[in-house]
């Protein structure tokens, strides 16, 4: 670990030097200023506060309906300088003049005029004319000048009342020159521009270059030899796991938390699990209405939703509280856990999480609040927007204030579960799988502030550095192995394993999992203005993060052998069939879906298509969601009256929700991103994000193809609700108790 980490920051230092330079002025060689460095950086904020990464995406970051705003500047610029070239004839030129033609374009966009002495970027007055031509498409857009304009903002399911002023988008325009100027500028002294010419563009020369390729294939060589020695070991090792797994006083002939104290503390944790239920229906409605906008673009069935929340604030929060509530779930559990790791109640731990609680509803009304202000134009563009309104990065939109504040929250939960476990640490014997869980409880509480090490003003290459730690290391990774260590001990409490056994099987798993999912991270980063060698490491770890989730079939056979064993483990039947479905989503979003778009070939002509949402939809709630409702099955075990269960509602909302995801992913989501590829491939990138492709008729048959799985999700996601309100409040009987339970 210490390897992969000090090898992605070293690699993390090199961006930092090799970023793409924001130049002091952008010139025409007859001396006209097109931009400052100025207009660059608040053109930026303006992108931020319109939602950033949430209306449309840069470098490929960001949100579907909308263009990639720096692949769409790029070619629009390359057929305006076309046009300038050729004065207006080309289209009717002989095909040697179109080549001449050609050639002298992708010299014009490809040479490097950044004069590091000056740091001014000098064009020629043609390029200048057709920059101008190419800012004038987009301020008409962003200030809704014609009814041309308005219509186009329909298809791009832009707020129609919310347009930005005269001098806010001419800034705007700069940031957008800027980054597609970085992805045609060839590097100094290399062939290949600051993005590894991405994005697809034939007119301007960009296309996969040779590194590409060859890291591509690599990385399919270290995935087939990965698995093949990974199966080797398991098929070597899987008899003596099997023979030791049992524990040393035999499997539990009874439910061994039957009986266990529910302290105040933990049964504080209840209202945790309530807002995890609200959150959880919150979010899916609102990827109804955001999946639906790709339709209408401003409204839903009719009704004028975009007036009041436009695609880019149902998109915000629908990212944002997947994030919060499978969050919240794990975490909850952590609470919930703890004093039953460590046998007692330390003082004052329910007080603190109680405060916990209280903090974590203010971050979310206040950041939602800030979000819906900042995208609506009621937030000043600048400090006030990036503190308490849209930060503009996804899954990070939240105003740094909020992100702080929940850093603190999340350094007080670290403390209240070590609090918890601390008496466990103690004990001689059986500690290593209660460290292990420790340790997972600090890495969370520490790396959600990677996301504080990029600032208002940082360079976009930086910000992706470090965002990417946060969505990649910090959920994707982390987590995971929280969820792992802690599923696991409750297991050896439960007197289900061998405590070393367990032990030994998480730290083998968080071993393979981080040793490729820490350098992984860079295959997010390959695109983002970052040096070549990014590719090289990217390609072959995310390939290695695959390799273990092709042995989940020895996993579920593993499992199968410790539940259901007695008749006990029936009540708990559904948490162990979510954990289950966890394995099965592992396999098909992160693994399948996952080095589908991995590999640096594939995610040129993929990055930010539906590809992406198919992979982030599989693996997000189909992994870490399904983990977070099984968590959340297993705490109310003991938060509520077992014999009141319903398990004809679990059953309903499993099968639901599974069913529902699948047929989301294969009917819809999946054929789109192969048809935007296709787009991608034969055409060019611009094209496969444009509203020409995106309405087109067989896009729109797509969209609506996720109707029918989306009403089975909703059926889950209703019947889940439904036990869980039942569940809180219904009556409790165990020991006579007449009263619901206190959610205090």
């Amino acid at each position: 670990m210490a390897i992969m980490f000090g090898t992605l920051l070293y690699f993390g230092a090199q961006i930092y030097h090799s970023k793409p330079p924001i130049p002091s002025a952008v010139r025409t060689v007859s001396g006209q200023t097109l931009y400052t460095s100025e207009d660059i950086q608040r053109g930026q904020a303006v992108w931020q506060s319109t939602g950033g990464m949430q209306q449309g995406s840069i470098w490929g970051h960001g949100s579907y309906v909308a263009p990639d705003w720096s692949a769409d500047w790029l070619h629009r610029e390359a057929v305006a300088l076309r046009g300038q070239l050729s004065n207006g004839r080309y289209e009717t030129m002989p095909e040697p003049d179109q080549a001449r033609i050609g050639a002298i374009l992708k010299r014009e966009m490809r040479t490097n005029s950044f004069d590091p002495q000056t740091s001014v970027i000098l064009v020629s007055d043609q390029r200048a004319a057709a920059i101008s031509a190419t800012a004038d498409h987009f301020e008409g857009l962003f200030t809704n000048r014609t009814p041309a304009d308005q219509h186009l903002r329909e298809l791009y399911a832009m707020p129609q009342n919310a347009a930005l002023s005269a001098d806010e988008a001419h800034a705007l325009t700069g940031f957008f020159f800027w980054t597609s100027w970085a992805a045609a500028a060839q590097r100094p002294g290399e062939a290949i521009s600051y993005t590894s010419n991405w994005p697809h563009e034939p007119l301007v020369g960009n296309a996969p270059t040779g590194a590409i390729f060859l890291w591509t294939f690599v990385s399919i060589f270290v995935l087939l030899a990965g698995i093949g020695g990974l199966v080797w070991y398991y098929a070597r090792e899987f008899d003596v796991w099997r023979r030791d797994i049992e524990p040393l006083d035999g499997f539990a002939t009874t439910d061994l938390f039957e009986g266990a104290v529910i302290t105040p503390s933990m049964r504080a944790t209840a209202k945790y699990f309530f807002v995890v239920t609200a959150m959880f229906f919150a979010q899916v409605l609102l990827g109804i209405v955001t999946a639906h906008y790709a339709v209408e673009g401003q409204g839903l069935y009719g009704l004028p939703m975009a007036e009041y929340f436009p695609y880019a604030v149902t998109r915000t929060w629908h990212t944002q509280l997947a994030i919060l509530w499978i969050a919240t779930a794990w975490l909850a559990t952590g609470l919930y856990v703890a004093p039953l790791l460590g046998g007692r109640e330390p003082r004052f731990q329910r007080l603190g999480v109680n405060f916990l609680f209280i903090s974590l509803l203010v971050i979310v009304v206040g950041s939602f609040a800030g979000e819906w202000m900042a995208i609506n134009r009621h937030l000043a563009v600048g400090t006030i927007n990036f503190w308490f309104g849209h930060q503009g990065y996804e899954y990070l939109d939240l105003g740094r204030f909020w992100q702080f504040y929940l850093f603190v929250g999340l350094l007080l939960w670290t403390a209240l579960v070590l609090r918890g476990v601390w008496p466990a640490l103690r004990e001689k014997g059986g500690r290593s799988l209660v460290f292990l869980v420790a340790i997972a409880t600090v890495s969370i509480g520490l790396l959600f502030g990677t996301g504080l090490f990029y600032g208002q003003h940082a360079h976009i290459s930086v910000m992706e550095y470090w965002r990417w730690w946060v969505v990649h290391l910090w959920v994707e990774g982390i987590f995971e192995v929280f969820a792992t260590a802690i599923v696991s001990a409750l297991f050896v409490k439960m007197g289900l394993v061998r405590a070393s056994v367990a032990a030994t099987s998480v730290l083998l798993a968080t071993i393979i999992f981080l040793a490729g999912g820490v350098l992984g991270t860079f295959h997010h980063l390959y695109f983002a203005g970052t040096p070549t060698a990014v590719i090289a490491l990217g390609a072959v770890f995310s390939a290695l993060e695959v390799v273990p989730l092709m042995v989940v079939g020895f996993e579920a056979y593993n499992r199968a052998k410790f539940e259901y064993r007695h008749d006990w483990q029936e009540a708990y039947r559904w948490p162990f069939a979510f954990f289950s479905a966890v394995l099965v989503w592992n396999l098909i979003g992160a693994g399948l879906f996952g080095f589908f778009i991995n590999p640096p070939l594939a995610l040129y002509y993929m990055q930010g298509l539906n590809t992406t949402a198919t992979h982030a939809h599989a693996a997000l709630f189909g992994v870490y969601g399904m983990l977070g409702i099984g968590l959340t099955l297993f705490c109310m075990r003991g938060l509520s009256d077992p014999s009141r269960w319903s398990n004809r509602l679990l059953k309903t909302s499993f099968w639901c929700l599974n069913i529902g995801l699948a047929m989301m992913v294969f009917l819809s989501l999946f054929p789109q991103g192969l048809f935007q590829t296709y787009q991608s491939f034969t055409r060019d990138y611009a094209y496969a994000r444009s509203a020409e492709v995106i309405h087109s008729p067989l896009m729109q048959a797509l969209v609506w193809m996720r109707v029918p799985g989306d009403l089975v999700f909703t059926v889950g996601v209703v019947a889940f609700t439904i036990f869980m309100m039942r569940a809180l409040f219904g009556r409790d009987r165990r020991n006579d108790l007449t009263a619901v339970p206190d959610l205090a």
